[in-house]
């Protein structure tokens, strides 16, 4: 027999509902009988218990057979049924043998059989509101966490695909950097090599996490644009104007790279022109990167990973929309600052 969980619901309910009981439909005439209200409180306590037991029991089957929510209806008609033949049954056969027996020393007369048939369901249906309230609301709260289960796991794979995407991203980046460099100047290229070594440890290292503190990203991207500086010299700048007090806030790693990077891949940077890169920070805790805006004549190849990696990001995050603003002269990114990295959903 499953397990309703309803211990002190009868522990209580039962004596309260005979109590009430016997207190309301008790006759005066009974105790010129000599059968005193304690007497009929115990055979009113077995009536109901008899009443609860039995109902309790359809209530059982009802949940066995149809037990799902959609289920709903089907469960609440076999319990009506129950409840309707169950209670007809066992309420007639009762008064009927205090009828032949006298049992409180009178017969019944055929009022007392519907009197005694019917008062039982001002009790019973209450009772099954209150059994069914519960079982839907588990019901539903089951299938609440199950839904959200469900969507924690879709999220974290769709974090964990946009992870799988950053590193062969950088990696292909970096290589065709390395790939221009090595012909242009082969000691550079091996100083290269080193500096790409340091930046992939960092790669590897935080591309495992969701955050990142802004303090560890800015020191990488300082390293990061030291290797851009050994390819492009004094054509490309980058001003850091980040308030201390964000340092502690956090980001999803390698954001101001694939921003940097972009802003390298896609704008012409001359030593006469520089390419000018800012990263900044405002009092709403929002971080801009912006650059100056050249497009090169020729269209470089991109997968297109970089802005829709982080936009992408940020909304599984529940984050606030990462926004792009573009001038004649100026491409700027704001991406919002987290303060904590509390997100369920990334628990390995």
């Amino acid at each position: 027999m499953e397990n309703l969980n309803d211990r002190w619901l009868r522990l209580v309910g039962v004596p309260l509902i005979s109590i009430v009981s016997n207190f309301i439909f008790f006759q005066p005439d009974n105790d010129a009988r000599h059968i005193g209200r304690g007497w009929a409180l115990g055979v009113s306590l077995v009536e109901c218990v008899l009443v609860w037991e039995v109902a309790r029991i359809g209530i059982i089957q009802a949940r066995r057979r149809y037990p799902r929510l959609d289920q709903t209806r089907l469960r609440l008609l076999v319990q009506v049924i129950w409840f309707t033949v169950t209670m007809v049954i066992q309420r007639v056969g009762l008064v009927y043998i205090y009828d032949k027996t006298q049992f409180w020393g009178y017969p019944m007369t055929e009022r007392s059989y519907w009197f005694n048939t019917l008062i039982p369901f001002l009790f019973i249906v209450p009772l099954a509101v209150i059994y069914e309230a519960r079982y839907l609301y588990r019901q539903w709260w089951v299938t609440y966490y199950e839904a959200e289960q469900l969507k924690k796991e879709a999220l974290q794979s769709q974090l964990d695909s946009l992870k799988a995407q950053i590193n062969p991203h950088f990696l292909f980046n970096s290589l065709s950097t390395l790939s221009s460099l090595v012909g242009e100047n082969p000691k550079q290229a091996e100083r290269f090599i080193e500096e790409l070594a340091s930046v992939y440890r960092y790669v590897l290292q935080t591309n495992e996490q969701l955050l990142t503190s802004l303090s560890s990203e800015l020191q990488f991207i300082q390293a990061y644009f030291h290797l851009l500086q050994m390819r492009f010299g004094r054509s490309v700048e980058l001003d850091v104007a980040v308030d201390k007090h964000h340092m502690a806030f956090f980001i999803p790693p390698l954001t101001l790279q694939l921003l940097v990077e972009n802003a390298v891949k896609h704008n012409t940077a001359l030593p006469g022109k520089p390419l000018l890169i800012r990263i900044y920070t405002d009092h709403e805790h929002r971080l801009f990167v912006e650059n100056s805006l050249r497009r090169k004549q020729n269209v470089v190849p991109s997968n297109r990973t970089g802005l829709s990696t982080i936009i992408t990001k940020y909304r599984l995050l529940g984050q606030p929309d990462v926004v792009i603003n573009q001038t004649d002269d100026c491409f700027q990114v704001m991406v919002p600052l987290i303060r904590e990295t509390r997100y369920d959903y990334t628990n390995h």
